[in-house]
């Protein structure tokens, strides 16, 4: 349902530029013949078809606003160029009042394609949203269903070169992944039994089952559409005021006409005619088009921008609090670093053979599901050391494990464990250095002492370091929080490069060191990937999750770096940076135009054509000057 009205929506809106813009064209056209038959003998003719370029380029924006004005109970921008369109015609200006709402028209189709152009970046996602998949019945039988109509823990079949039909995992088969779609990775990804799968990705060879593990609305392929509209909707502070300054605007301009259809006349001993004139020009010329265009078409155009390159906002709101931050919060596990611990360095005892050691060590860990245990068990396979043969072991929790061998016991574990004594006395207290370098040491002992030391250590992401600096260059004070012990915490938050670090810092203290940093900065954005991020995601100015992270942190946060690129943080930045100075740009420029003609006009310097060409031309002005945003930064 929620693909099929966004899909309707941007079909009406594609419609209505189109429609707009040929309305426009037609009613130009008719301006030009109407202005060649402009001598007396065809004058009624003429003004025929002006009223018709009247009708034909004005309908959508009349309607609109009478539309808005009925609704909201409160006049409108548009109903202002109604009012003086139709206020020359009845003074005999016919041809300034056909210009004005031909360029009216045309603003008004610009204003449209921008919206248009932002749903562009979601029409291309919905594209890819898999509406069928082959279902595998309980006979064995293939069949194509709906996905809609799915339920979880369906096994599904997907062939080669199809997408992905929903999220699940791997059941039978092997293959090569195009994850393109959800991360922008364009090198593919080997997915075995049990690995996960994403609505929406390609699979490349093998044919595959699979089982459904999430409804189809629930996908994250469907996360990231939801993310986008909410985006679209969702308007800024900036023009929330704009919107709200618009209604009282229009009321004093109206009044303002009112006095100078008057006042002049008795004041300055005009006569009736030039003070009605200057009374049209002046609701021509202090309408506050261009104001009022002067932010949501940036704001569109930057949401677009940033979703193009995997960086959602979940609003215009959340991208102009971007520009305000002093000072930005990391995760460590998960966000800056990978969340899973690798083998650094793998040591042995003088004269043992490093494979058998490993291989021993390895054999032992593979019968347990710990990470630690995991990521030795992958070291040695990426180093092809073959396991030598099933043990038989006991887990110590806390501790490590004890295994047993025909030659003896075998113990892996941590210093206590293992006899503190000789674990610091390996290799001349070695343990103790690479504990220091913020990793963790695993301790293999036989009946001679210490046989091997493996040293772990969750890495950072390869971009974590650049994301980092990068920021800091930008002038925020950066901050990882992290519950790991003071040694580790210092070791990785200088191999990250931040400026300052939280030690042993426990979930439920997140939150008060977050409002710690606010109380200090005022303005800190938090970044993070777990449901234990999730209240520091909330409190912060602007919370930031990565794309791999926990479907809670994607809920709360403001901000979701799709391809899990920290770099991408800086972009976003820079994203809010421009925007903000566009927008001041587009605000200066519209106020002084219109400052400029309503004192030209009390000057009489300007007449109503070009008070015409000066209010509009702002307005298509600004709306372009905000589209600049759709461009890649560099």
């Amino acid at each position: 349902m929620i693909i099929e009205d966004e899909s309707q929506t941007r079909q009406s809106i594609s419609w209505m530029t189109h429609i707009e813009l040929i309305a426009a064209i037609i009613a130009g056209i008719l301006i030009f013949l109407a202005w060649l038959m402009g001598g007396n003998e065809a004058e009624t003719l003429s003004i025929t078809f002006y009223i018709i370029a009247f009708l034909i380029g004005g309908y959508a924006k009349a309607k609109e606003g009478i539309e808005e004005t009925v609704k909201n109970k409160e006049l409108n921008v548009e109903m202002l160029m109604v009012f003086a369109a139709v206020g020359s015609a009845l003074i005999g200006y016919w041809a300034e009042g056909a210009i004005l709402i031909f360029i009216f028209a045309i603003s008004g189709a610009l204003e449209t394609y921008t919206l248009n152009k932002s749903h562009k970046e979601i029409s291309a996602l919905m594209e890819l949203q898999p509406e069928e998949a082959w279902l595998i019945q309980q006979d064995g039988s293939e069949k194509k269903v709906a996905t809609n109509t799915l339920p979880v823990g369906a096994t599904l079949l997907v062939k080669p070169g199809e997408r992905i039909p929903v999220d699940g995992k791997i059941s039978k088969g092997t293959t090569s992944i195009d994850m393109s779609a959800i991360n922008g990775e364009s090198i593919p990804v080997t997915k075995d039994v049990r690995d996960e799968l994403f609505a929406g990705t390609v699979n490349l060879s093998g044919a595959i089952q699979m089982e459904m593990t999430k409804p189809s609305s629930e996908t994250l392929f469907q996360k990231i559409i939801t993310l986008v509209q909410s985006a679209q909707s969702e308007k800024s502070p900036s023009q929330q005021f704009i919107e709200r300054f618009e209604g009282t605007y229009v009321k004093v301009v109206i009044v303002s006409v009112l006095i100078m259809m008057v006042l002049p006349h008795f004041v300055f001993g005009w006569d009736w005619m030039t003070t009605i004139y200057r009374a049209i020009v002046l609701l021509v010329v202090a309408s506050p088009c261009a104001l009022v265009a002067s932010i949501m078409p940036a704001t569109l155009a930057a949401v677009s921008n940033g979703a193009k390159r995997g960086i959602l906002f979940k609003g215009g709101v959340h991208l102009e609090h971007l520009d305000s931050l002093k000072a930005m919060a990391f995760d460590k596990t998960g966000t800056l670093t990978t969340g899973k611990p690798v083998v650094t360095d793998f040591l042995v005892r003088d004269g043992d053979s490093q494979d058998e050691a490993l291989a021993l060590l390895a054999s032992i860990e593979s019968q347990s599901n710990h990470p630690l245990a995991i990521a030795i068990t992958n070291f040695a396979a990426k180093q092809n050391v073959p396991l030598t043969r099933n043990l038989q072991i006991k887990d110590v929790p806390g501790h490590g494990i004890q295994a047993f061998t025909d030659s003896g016991e075998l113990l892996v574990g941590n210093p206590r464990f293992v006899g503190k004594e000789i674990a610091e006395s390996f290799h001349h207290g070695v343990a103790a250095t690479l504990a220091e370098e913020g990793k963790t040491v695993i301790f293999l002992k036989d009946d001679k002492g210490i046989m091997a030391v493996a040293a772990l250590k969750d890495t950072l992401r390869p971009d974590a370091v650049q994301a980092i600096l990068n920021l800091k260059q930008a002038g925020l004070f950066t901050v990882m929080l992290t519950g790991d012990n003071e040694k580790t915490a210092a070791a990785i938050a200088k191999e990250a490069g931040v400026d300052a670090y939280v030690a042993e810092c426990l979930p439920e203290n997140k939150v008060e060191h977050l409002k710690q940093l606010m109380g200090k900065h005022k303005t800190v954005g938090m970044v993070g990937d777990g449901i234990n991020d999730a209240p520091a995601l909330a409190t912060a100015t602007s919370g930031i999750a990565m794309g791999d992270g926990t479907d809670v942190a994607l809920e709360t946060a403001d901000i979701v770096l799709m391809q899990n690129d920290l770099t991408r943080i800086s972009y976003a930045l820079r994203l809010s940076r421009k925007m903000q100075r566009i927008v001041k740009q587009n605000v200066f420029f519209s106020i002084t135009v219109i400052a400029i003609l309503i004192i030209s006009n009390f000057m009489q310097v300007v007449d109503l054509p070009l008070g015409v060409i000066g209010h509009e031309g702002s307005t298509i002005l600004v709306i372009l000057n905000g589209l600049r945003m759709l461009n890649r930064l560099e």
